[in-house]
């Protein structure tokens, strides 16, 4: 199995939703492809960017990441062993990995997703992932350095238009309320429980978009 589909297989089977898409099938790593493909005169400004059209069918589907970010992580496979070195590009990858697997999730239940939930999802994805990985790789002690490293002193891409720093401010802040709040009642008392933890990823998962907004900044 490819990396990027051991990355979908993980986010599968953290919230018990299997898509029959494998992401890998849809990769972009050229990006003049990408922009071709959204008739745009240059190259994505991200390494990374999910590429959606409708079409009477369906949906059609592209996941573009920069070539460079998987060549690094396949020198330093972050499920193997992730750290300040690879956590960066790990993030990056998952990003699109979490958006692919949340549209196919949606669309085989007939659901309609937003941007703003899209983003949201993916932030909560990053911080689980990454969670889980890191108490199997380090025999179940806590990564306290986690929630400080991909919620406190982000900053947002400078080409960004208002309206995406918008979704993406507010999908961040979001977020880590949500994720500092599972690291309170799960994981910082006395005794972790690890099985809740999960099960209220997995209902967070299962949402709607205004539903899933509320929760994040109300759940406590």
């Amino acid at each position: 199995m490819t990396l990027l589909g051991r990355m979908q297989s993980l986010l599968a089977a953290l919230y018990d939703a299997p898509v029959a898409h494998d992401v890998h099938d849809y990769l972009i790593t050229d990006p003049a492809h990408a922009a071709a493909l959204q008739e745009l005169p240059s190259p994505p400004g991200t390494d990374e960017q999910l590429l959606i059209a409708a079409t009477d069918d369906g949906l059609e589907l592209g996941l573009y990441l920069d070539a460079s970010v998987l060549e690094r992580l396949g020198r330093r496979c972050p499920l193997v062993a992730l750290d300040e070195s690879n956590l960066g590009d790990y993030c990056t990858a998952l990003e699109g990995v979490s958006h692919f697997h949340y549209v196919t999730w949606s669309a085989g239940l007939d659901r309609r997703v937003s941007l703003l939930e899209l983003e949201l999802q993916a932030e909560v994805d990053k911080y689980a992932s990454a969670l889980s990985l890191l108490l199997a790789q380090r025999e179940g002690r806590f990564p306290g350095e986690l929630f400080q490293r991909l919620f406190e002193g982000c900053r947002l891409l400078p080409h960004l238009t208002a309206a995406e720093r918008e979704r993406y401010s507010e999908a961040h802040r979001c977020a880590a309320r949500f994720c500092e709040r599972l690291e309170t009642r799960y994981l910082r008392r006395r005794q972790a429980r690890p099985a809740a933890l999960l099960a209220e990823l997995r209902s967070f998962y299962r949402l709607g978009s205004h539903a899933k907004l509320r929760h994040a900044l109300q759940f406590a």
